[in-house]
């Protein structure tokens, strides 16, 4: 399907925001599908593919060597894991004594052509599947869904899977993180092989089985702060000994241990200030291609990979550079060679089979796809994209990287800069476009430069678009990260309000209509911003951080102490956390602001926004709040991402003054004539 291209003529004058457009809020919805995690299996890539129109639901996708695509989990499954809530490493592919080559380990889904294991979101057990329905390996929990697993590992044999497991207590209180065995048949129940730490990741055994290394940390540091990284002698029951630290600390953040086709051990590493590639020799660490990139992201999600290994000996890497990514190949003889491909942006999806790659990749034109490339030849295959309805490429605002002064003009932050762009019209002599100002979640996220519909949505439309990686983002070095150190709500604030004032000051702005939106974190930066400054003239918050203290009181295991770095240690940092929180400042707020909440959300409960709407609905400033049910930390039914763009454009069209091109459910504005 062709997004529609409309007859060629002199450009319409029409203000900005309200240009006609063939990017709808349902084709962003359906057509940017969400892919993840590729894997081999053979010559056979699966694949993860997300279902917006089915209430969000995951899949498994085969694509095989003969090159036919099926969808390999049942309608009645969804391939997610929740350990840590953000989830990943929710399947993976192998032999397994008793199963077929093709066998697929998922959390709560395990299938395959022939035989799969998996975990499904609903109950997060894990399944087994040998061509007929689903049956279960793992124990219904006391609790719904309150044993998860994740990021798993198979015995060289294929009996034994080793994974995350976190087990949720009856009756409250915080979950125990632990590494786990489970037979892959099911014939006994799993157990504990390492325990002892907050939070474990990135289980890998050794070629030979012998050997086993994953990655802990504790509170109050996130992953991100300080990992350490272990090793010990496993046997054939998985039972682990002669357990040794081989690298890590509190100031040292390590990032997917792999062991090489020969049995040495690799990591990534920011003990240099950038997160970089080394290997153990000899109980010895080297660094293999020291430079100022960055190598690794920050462990949000399990299963993340940016390196692998191919079979002639070179190790096929992803590394980001002035926020651009890069596909790069280090040789044994430590030459590092860029490979010359047109994609900006690797998500950190990256798997080897012998001479192939497969990859999830974008560029400023074309958006995130799965793709399979030959090493030997440099041929490239799209198995899969993202956005299945082709753009015309004169409608596509292409990201220009700028750099901008900020603190005072003592640092320098970084942004993708998007023009509006529709050939059809042309904003009127001497108006300049308003602009939205991204706030990306995380904070630790990071703004990359791949065609989004969602924000080809906005340009379209007439909106410049302005994708800020304030103080805090990846993909800048540890030293960047550690601008919100003690911060958050300040640095990324100021990052974002001088990121526009920029703009403006280019002339590629108006300055008197400026807004900002942003999710999660973003969504607090967004509220920071409109509450605490008056830059803006409209915000849009999607599940955002209203009340800094009830967030740290009141989320799940993982970012239980995220704020101790963030803000302070709570409770004794408990009145700046009142300073930061915008929703006991709602007063101050003078200008009209949109809320967005999903209703199951436990990252940010909905309680966040209710207690934002409140104020804001006593204190008389316009806004308009729009929950959902279902929905959780992060939309993925199709009529929630539909509802929230086109209300969304509504609120923006009535308070900045422009008509809308298109017929759309108008939203409810309270306090709009106070």
């Amino acid at each position: 399907m062709r997004l529609r291209d409309y007859s060629r003529g002199m450009p319409q004058i029409a203000p900005y925001g309200s240009w006609r457009s063939p990017i709808s809020a349902a084709a962003v919805a359906a057509g940017e599908i969400p892919l993840a995690a590729p894997t081999f299996a053979g010559g056979d890539v699966y694949w993860l593919e997300g279902k917006p129109s089915e209430g969000g639901r995951t899949v498994i996708v085969c694509h095989t060597a003969s090159g036919e695509r099926t969808e390999v989990t049942p309608p009645s499954f969804s391939v997610r894991s929740r350990v840590h809530e953000y989830g990943g490493g929710a399947y993976l592919v192998g032999g397994a004594a008793g199963l077929t080559p093709n066998t697929v380990l998922v959390s709560n889904t395990v299938l395959v052509s022939n035989t799969v294991l998996f975990s499904n979101f609903d109950d997060q057990r894990l399944y087994r599947q040998d061509g007929g329905a689903p049956q279960p390996i793992t124990p219904e929990p006391d609790i719904a869904a309150g044993v998860r697993y994740a990021d798993g590992c198979l015995s060289a044999d294929g009996r034994l899977l080793i994974c995350v497991r976190e087990v949720h207590p009856r009756g409250g209180g915080e979950p125990v993180n632990e590494l786990a065995v489970v037979p892959a048949d099911g014939s006994a129940p799993p157990r504990t092989v390492v325990s002892g730490h907050d939070f474990f990741a990135a289980p890998q055994i050794s070629p030979d089985g012998s050997r086993l290394t994953w990655l802990t940390w504790d509170h109050p540091r996130m992953p991100w702060d300080g990992t350490e990284m272990w090793v010990g002698d496993l046997d054939a029951d998985a039972a682990v000994s002669n357990i040794r630290l081989l690298a890590g600390g509190p100031r040292e953040s390590i990032f997917q241990p792999r062991w090489s086709p020969q049995g040495e051990l690799h990591f990534v590493s920011d003990r240099t200030g950038w997160w970089n590639l080394y290997r153990v020799a000899d109980e010895r660490v080297e660094a293999l291609a020291p430079m100022d990139a960055e190598f690794g992201v920050p462990h949000w999600e399990f299963g993340s990979a940016t390196y692998a290994f191919l079979n002639d000996g070179r190790i096929a890497c992803i590394y980001s550079s002035h926020g651009i990514d890069h596909l790069a190949f280090l040789s044994p003889n430590g030459n590092l060679d860029t490979a010359d491909l047109p994609y900006t942006a690797y998500a950190p999806s990256l798997r080897a089979h012998g001479a192939s790659l497969v990859f999830i990749a974008g560029s400023p034109t074309d958006a995130a796809a799965v793709i399979r490339m030959d090493t030997r030849s440099g041929e490239l295959e799209t198995l899969r994209r993202s956005v299945q309805h082709e753009l015309d490429p004169s409608h596509v605002s292409r990201a220009q990287p700028i750099a901008f002064p900020t603190a005072g003009g003592a640092a320098t932050a970084h942004a993708l800069y998007y023009p509006p762009t529709n050939p059809e019209f042309s904003g009127p002599d001497g108006q300049q476009p308003p602009l939205i100002v991204k706030s990306h979640g995380g904070p630790t996220g990071m703004a990359r430069a791949q065609l989004a519909l969602a924000t080809q949505y906005w340009t379209n439309r007439g909106f410049a678009v302005v994708d800020v990686n304030y103080g805090g983002s990846t993909g800048f070095g540890r030293a960047y990260r550690e601008r919100l150190d003690g911060t958050w709500g300040v640095v990324d604030t100021e990052d974002c309000i001088n990121a526009a004032r920029y703009l403006a000051g280019q002339g590629l702005a108006d300055g008197h209509r400026l807004t900002i939106r942003g999710g999660s974190a973003g969504g607090y930066t967004t509220l920071c911003a409109l509450v605490f400054h008056d830059d803006f003239a409209a915000g849009a918050s999607y599940y955002g951080v209203a009340d800094c203290e009830a967030l740290a009181t009141d989320t799940h295991k993982f970012e239980s102490r995220y704020l101790d770095g963030l803000i302070g240690p709570y409770p004794q940092e408990r009145e700046l956390y009142r300073q930061r929180s915008p929703l006991h400042y709602a007063d101050r707020l003078s200008c009209p602001v949109i809320l967005f909440q999903g209703l199951e959300d436990r990252v940010v409960p909905p309680a966040q926004a209710e207690l934002m709407v409140e104020a804001l609905r006593a204190n008389g400033v316009p806004f308009a709040y729009l929950a959902f049910e279902g929905e959780q930390h992060g939309f993925r039914k199709a009529k929630t991402i539909i509802r929230t763009l086109e209300a969304e454009l509504c609120f923006y069209a009535t308070v900045l003054g422009f008509p809308l091109a298109e017929p759309i459910q108008p939203v409810d504005i309270e306090n709009l004539d106070s």
